[in-house]
């Protein structure tokens, strides 16, 4: 086994949304093999149990922990990320992971489901483990966005307030990875000298529990093109780990390359009128 001062990610901390399952697990997984603390955020510490049990089968000496995280409670988003303050360590890699498709509701803080899983949840628990980072820079957020976001025209400001109105989900799920890259690419440009850089990303139609929701003719249409989780945390882990892409920031990435996202992710219009708003609905 290489020891753990010779990794590559040694005395590294990163902090994985949704590791229980998917690209999530996989990516958790890798981190800690690399020699990085890994922090899971899940709905729940029995979720995580497997992968934190798969982890430490690797490595005995692995730093793994849990903590409790719905995105769509920004209640419990403000316990978590308090939960991690509290332990006095840096934070160098956020890895914006969790998310759903194909759900209808609205979150219990009254967003559009995936909108307010998907974005919002994410968007408040950056701006809260921020000044962390800062401290800690160099640190890298990865989001985990999806090519759905070509689909995806502008945002309808008054449907994210509402319960998802289409019947899969489908719709209301490209506009929240719409606003996964506007986000990205708004924090990079906020973000500008800090030490902190950014990154969207398409994962690949992945074989994950993100399209548990989606009515199952189609999901049994979707699940003929998807690739493994394996295959989808790889764009994931170049984000977080390259020293090519630590020399890049505000990027889409699919398949470990830099891609030209939609018309609508590059409006920087649209991107700068979604950080107000979403930092107006956290307050």
């Amino acid at each position: 086994m290489t020891p753990q001062n010779t990794k590559p990610l040694a005395g590294r901390v990163a902090l994985v949304t949704g590791a229980n399952t998917g690209i999530g697990r996989v990516t958790a997984r890798e981190l800690a093999r690399q020699g990085a603390h890994v922090f899971i955020a899940c709905r729940s510490a029995e979720r995580a149990k497997p992968v934190v049990d798969e982890i430490r089968a690797i490595d005995g000496n692995a730093k793994v922990d849990v903590l409790p995280l719905d995105l769509g409670d920004f209640d419990s988003v403000r316990q978590c990320a308090q939960a991690f303050l509290a332990r006095n360590l840096p934070l160098h890699l956020l890895i914006n992971n969790a998310g759903l498709a194909g759900a209808s509701g609205l979150t219990k803080s009254g967003f559009e489901l995936a909108f307010g899983t998907n974005h919002m949840g994410h968007f408040l628990l950056t701006q809260l483990l921020m000044d962390r980072l800062k401290a800690s820079a160099p640190a890298r957020i990865v989001t985990v966005a999806s090519k759905a976001h070509y689909r995806a025209q502008g945002i309808d400001w008054d449907a994210v307030r509402r319960p998802t109105q289409s019947k899969t989900g489908l719709p209301e799920y490209g506009v929240s990875k719409l606003s996964n890259v506007l986000f990205s690419a708004e924090l990079s440009r906020r973000l500008a000298g800090s030490g902190i850089t950014t990154y969207s990303l398409h994962p690949g139609v992945v074989a994950s529990d993100v399209w548990r929701e989606v009515p199952w003719p189609l999901r049994s249409l979707i699940k003929l093109l998807m690739i493994s989780t394996e295959e989808g945390a790889a764009t994931t882990l170049y984000c977080a780990t390259s020293a090519e892409a630590g020399q890049q920031t505000g990027l889409y990435y699919d398949s470990c390359r830099p891609k030209q996202p939609g018309k609508a992710a590059q409006d920087l219009a649209l991107a700068a009128q979604l950080w107000k708003r979403s930092d107006e609905w956290v307050r």
